[in-house]
């Protein structure tokens, strides 16, 4: 069973924490079930970009992103080579370890 070790954030998990999670849930899923609550505004439809991760380790073991999820990252706040919608991530037989940017895109607007 693969592992992903949430790196700290200051509002969903300030001393950071590693899960367990099944093959074939999403990053988001895993988030939640473990009682880490991740913005997901859009229900994890792949419609907006406010459950963004970076993949710090483990990133190659991911499917690779299409097209519309793409599209919606460029609108991510602090944007990364290694950026993911956490809904759309799908967990494979690999460790993650990874990062909930310190804002969502709606933190950042709201923040302007």
């Amino acid at each position: 069973m693969p592992t992903i070790k949430i790196l700290p954030h200051p509002h969903y998990c300030p001393d950071g924490i590693e899960v367990s999670a099944f093959e074939g849930m999403s990053i988001c899923e895993v988030l939640l079930a473990n009682h880490i609550p991740i913005e997901h505004t859009c229900d994890m439809n792949c419609a907006c970009a406010t459950c963004h991760v970076i993949v710090r380790e483990g990133f190659d073991s991911l499917e690779e992103a299409q097209d519309k999820e793409a599209d919606l990252l460029d609108r991510a706040w602090g944007l990364q080579s290694q950026s993911r919608l956490s809904c759309q991530a799908i967990v494979a037989q690999q460790d993650l370890v990874i990062e909930i940017p310190k804002y969502s895109i709606n933190q950042a607007q709201e923040n302007h």
